[in-house]
């Protein structure tokens, strides 16, 4: 099972939206999906149509090792081959729960662990932090995909995530590599986007996938309907980037092994 991990400490950037559609295109392709989203917000599972409660098993409960049903984990969603791990409110309490805990960065790892014969991928939706749930996730990530959006302060904070991405592979987990950096919210209208593209792919000229994420209303409004873009709208700019995207990703992480 191949495990990459979305995450960006900066909100608004595009995380989820690009957690929910990139399981979904791989799901459509063929292979088996696991999502699990372990943002207390829980904008990933609304946005599969699956409601974050503390009343049905969760990522939450998987951290924490509480005794529960494997299976009863897995909420099934709208594509046959994607599964989805819901968040729980109860999420924001792990920092402190877990802070004195010796194995609370290898948690998620561990819990994961189970399900490795199960998919062939895992995708990893992370709170907009760089906590302990950020912490387990990169652990647990073979790679790791940052979303960057085509605004001002794009590169804003991502220094301090490069920084956190060092000390993971150094103490818990050698493996983790950064797949790459997706340019979301990009407005082909304007000179700002076509700025801070070039400003990002100047900083990691190796590291950004070429497919631009539009700023699109049809990806805004999918959520809404706990549908993924290629649910709601296969035939919109973002649905086709997100296509691209997952392939480019496929790609690039079969290429590396």
């Amino acid at each position: 099972m191949v495990t990459i991990a979305i995450a960006n400490q900066k909100g608004g950037v595009g995380k989820t939206t690009t957690a929910v559609n990139l399981a979904s295109y791989m799901a459509a392709s063929g292979r088996n999906v696991l999502l699990v989203d372990i943002d207390p917000q829980g904008n990933a599972s609304s946005g599969l149509g699956v409601m974050p409660s503390r009343d049905r098993p969760n990522s939450y409960q998987l951290i924490m090792g509480e005794e529960i049903d494997r299976k009863a984990l897995l909420h099934p969603t709208k594509l046959r081959k994607l599964f989805l791990i819901p968040a729980s409110i109860d999420l924001v309490g792990c920092e402190i729960e877990l802070a004195n805990s010796q194995d609370r960065e290898i948690r998620l790892k561990k819990a994961l662990s189970h399900f490795e014969g199960d998919f062939s991928y895992c995708i990893i939706d992370c709170p907009p932090s760089l906590g302990v749930l950020t912490v387990n996730a990169l652990v647990a990530a073979r790679w790791l995909i940052v979303p960057v959006q085509c605004e001002y302060y794009a590169l804003e904070g991502l220094a301090k995530l490069l920084k956190t991405v060092e000390i993971v592979k150094k103490r818990f987990n050698s493996q983790l590599q950064i797949a790459g950096f997706v340019l979301t919210m990009y407005d082909a209208r304007t000179r700002l986007s076509k700025e801070i593209v070039e400003e990002v792919r100047r900083h990691f000229p190796d590291r950004c996938f070429s497919t631009l994420i539009p700023r699109n209303v049809r990806l805004c409004e999918a959520p809404s309907y706990g549908l993924p873009i290629l649910l709601y709208d296969a035939k919109s700019s973002g649905a086709e980037a997100y296509k691209k995207l997952t392939l480019e990703v496929l790609k690039r992480c079969a290429k590396a092994g």
